[in-house]
């Protein structure tokens, strides 16, 4: 099997799902057979969101031939990560390089776990929701924004309302009686916004 390890192994970082390797190619006398390519090892060292599984999943890229970079793509936004990298003979691999940490920056949250609508009145309607099951960084925000639907399914004017981060619920005041309203909820991080979720309730028409 080769005798050494790719040096000078550096990382840099694209966006939060995407990093570039390099690497110094090793003399080929050390590889000690027919070159077929360098291997990266990565993987997650833990999330910096509280939320992070125990079981550490190595993946493996191999690239072919003598190339000395490589892209590593599908990353976690908001994630520690370690690599490594080996050179392939057609015994098998060498040595691997240091380890090299590296982090992704934030990205945009998913959207929230879960939005209810509860408790309706004349002229309230409760909300609750559930943050993300990826926040993908911390979440500075939620945006709420509703409108009705008239009997003909047409959309009345759009309200918009900004939720602080560490609400999971909300009571909906000064609303018409009998009226349908629809809803659309995301999450916010520093980055921008994630996707929507949307559900529609009606309040009551008397008591």
């Amino acid at each position: 099997v080769p005798m050494v390890a790719p040096g000078n192994v550096q990382v840099h970082v694209i966006n939060s799902t995407l990093a570039k390797v390099h690497w110094d190619p090793v003399p080929l006398k050390s590889v000690r057979g027919h070159l077929q390519g360098y291997k990266v090892y990565y993987w997650k060292v833990q999330g910096q969101s509280r939320r992070s599984r125990r079981h550490v999943e190595k993946k493996i890229l191999t690239f072919r031939g003598n190339k000395t970079f490589g892209m590593l793509p599908g990353l976690e936004p908001y994630s520690s990560y370690k690599l490594n990298v080996r050179v392939v003979n057609g015994k098998g691999e060498g040595p691997a390089s240091p380890d090299k940490v590296f982090k992704t920056p934030e990205g945009v949250p998913s959207s929230p776990s879960f939005l209810k609508i509860t408790n309706p009145t004349l002229d309230s309607l409760t909300l609750e929701w559930g943050s993300p099951t990826h926040p993908n960084g911390i979440l500075t925000s939620y945006t709420l924004k509703f409108q009705p639907i008239n009997n003909t399914h047409e959309l009345g004017p759009l309200v918009e309302i900004r939720i602080p981060a560490n609400e999971s619920s909300l009571i909906l005041k000064n609303l018409n009686y009998s009226t349908r309203y629809k809803f659309y909820f995301n999450a916010q991080t520093s980055v921008g916004s994630g996707s929507q979720i949307t559900e529609e309730a009606v309040t009551i028409m008397d008591e």
